[in-house]
């Protein structure tokens, strides 16, 4: 077990995540009770009920193929939820990483049983890979998520926008890291030209040569949560391995011949720093759905938005109508057209999504046809028994 150092900050970064999670026994490699990672006074009133039951609190510190690993304030439990939270589960309300549970320890041997999710502060919600009706969290309770994209040829402005706006829905500080800057020829241009973009601090720098890194440090203070996320091979899990002083996750270098990135974090895990944050590791995405993030892109594109208040017709497609303030923009050398069509398809994209009331009505079929499933094998059952 690491042992506090100094004004009670841990300067020993914690060891990776089992991902056999064997142990039926807490595991206490993470130092610290749960104040260290996120716990205070407003998470314990609100999970006052769930004590009241017999739970008790812990954080989802990782999670891997249909396993949880908990923080708890006696140390680290493998777990599982329990079968009704996984049928009532609905719009990734199963517990992520970053996730406040309320759980029981196992009475023997197995895993710990997480019975309950406390509601989130903030979610970084995409749609599920495959899916058209469905949400994949990726990370909880966040106050900072830190865009990660590399200067070179992977920067695209376009997927930053989008970042931008699922980002800005989550409820979390968006914060765009530039990464790999020794390798640009002006990182200070790219900087500007994106702050203006995205409106949005924009951070250049090298985990190679150090540059830039204090440039983060207002945003990794003692108990505050910080994502990393981006596509692979940008740089994420360096820079994470940097900040902790120790190789707590696994690079590799980017292709050289098309600056595309490999896969090497595999699941989704959190850490805490030298300086006191928690920094939430994720697996590189290529896949970035919009959910539910109607507020995200109105908050990302609001100069459109302001401009399209001004169009002739209020259910201007900002195409050829006449009268619209946003074509006008454009064609006074105002206003990107790039930036238009990018946000004409988010809009699209979100407008081919189901409503919530559509998801609901689907759930609660499905939990129909599961009741009526169990009732009549029980009366199977019963029937069989007499």
């Amino acid at each position: 077990m690491t042992k506090p150092t100094g004004a009670g900050i841990d300067t020993t970064p914690a060891p990776r995540f089992s991902l056999s999670m064997d142990a039926a026994e807490p595991k206490p490699d993470r130092a610290f009770g749960l104040d260290a990672w996120g716990w205070d006074d407003a998470w314990s009133l609100a999970f006052a009920p769930s004590a009241g039951i017999g739970l008790s609190p812990a954080r989802v510190v990782a999670q891997h193929r249909g396993r949880w690993l908990l923080h708890a304030d006696d140390g680290e439990w493998p777990a599982t939820p329990t079968g009704r939270l996984r049928h009532e589960a609905l719009d990734g309300d199963l517990p992520a990483v970053g996730d406040w549970v309320g759980f029981l320890r196992p009475p023997h041997e197995g895993d710990a049983r997480i019975d309950a999710v406390m509601p989130r502060r903030t979610a970084f919600r995409r749609r599920a890979s495959g899916s058209d009706a469905e949400a994949q969290v990726i990370a909880a309770n966040v106050d900072v998520l830190i865009v990660a994209t590399s200067l070179n040829a992977e920067l695209n402005p376009r997927r930053l926008e989008r970042y931008a706006a699922m980002g800005s829905a989550s409820g979390a500080q968006v914060v765009v890291a530039l990464t790999k800057s020794d390798l640009a020829d002006d990182a200070e241009a790219a900087v500007e030209d994106l702050g203006t973009l995205l409106r949005l601090p924009v951070v250049a720098v090298s985990s190679h040569t150090g540059s830039g890194l204090d440039g983060l440090d207002r945003w990794l203070m003692p108990g505050r949560t910080v994502a990393l996320v981006g596509s692979s091979g940008v740089g994420k899990s360096t820079l994470l391995n940097h900040l902790a002083g120790s190789d707590l996750m696994f690079t590799r270098q980017i292709r050289d011949d098309d600056a595309r990135g490999r896969h090497t974090t595999t699941h989704r895990e959190l850490f805490r720093l030298p300086s006191g944050a928690l920094m939430l590791d994720t697996p590189g995405m290529r896949e970035l759905g919009l959910w539910d993030a109607e507020a995200g892109v109105e908050d990302t594109f609001s100069e459109i938005v302001e401009l399209a208040a001004r169009c002739r017709f209020h259910d201007c497609a900002h195409t050829s109508e006449p009268g619209c303030a946003v074509i006008a923009e454009v064609a006074a050398g105002r206003l990107d057209a790039r930036r238009v069509r990018s946000y004409r398809k988010l809009e699209r994209e979100l407008a081919e999504q189901p409503s919530a009331a559509v998801r609901r009505d689907r759930a609660e079929r499905f939990f129909k046809v599961v009741r009526n499933a169990s009732a009549e094998s029980m009366a199977r059952k019963g029937y069989r028994e007499r």
